[in-house]
């Protein structure tokens, strides 16, 4: 098996909610029609940090400056690098580019979801982090 090498970034607003992203409901996609972190493969020659600024661009139009590695989870098949950054967004004024829509979540509302690539892991050690950080 090929190990696959993604990054994403979980955009925390000042009301500590999640900004995600509903996958194209598009059957041969991997987890269609789910709410996800924004985020992709990591191309050739690529690193993590690049790759995530890359994708938000292409996605969103959005620059993202400066961003902070929160952890790198590693599997089998897949190394996903996931950034982070604080930043109050309107979504209904990104011009997405990719997926349905965007819309921000809070902590409880993210619990009741299933994630795409298995993400509630990761959103509740992130919630974790924040709380017990001061940023």
């Amino acid at each position: 098996m090929t190990k696959k090498f993604g990054a994403g970034i979980l955009l925390i607003n000042s009301n500590n909610e999640l900004l995600m992203l509903l996958r194209d409901n598009i059957p041969n996609i991997p987890f269609p029609n789910m709410w996800d972190i924004p985020g992709g493969q990591i191309e050739p020659g690529e690193n993590p940090e690049e790759t995530v600024k890359r994708e938000m661009i292409e996605e969103m139009n959005l620059e993202l400056g400066k961003i902070k590695l929160f952890k790198v989870y590693e599997s089998e098949d897949l190394m996903d690098s996931v950034f982070w950054k604080r930043i109050d967004l309107e979504p209904d004024k990104i011009d997405l580019k990719e997926g349905q829509r965007i819309a921000y979540f809070s902590r409880e509302e993210l619990s009741q979801l299933k994630l795409a690539f298995n993400y509630n892991l990761v959103v509740e050690e992130f919630f974790n982090f924040i709380s017990k950080s001061n940023e």
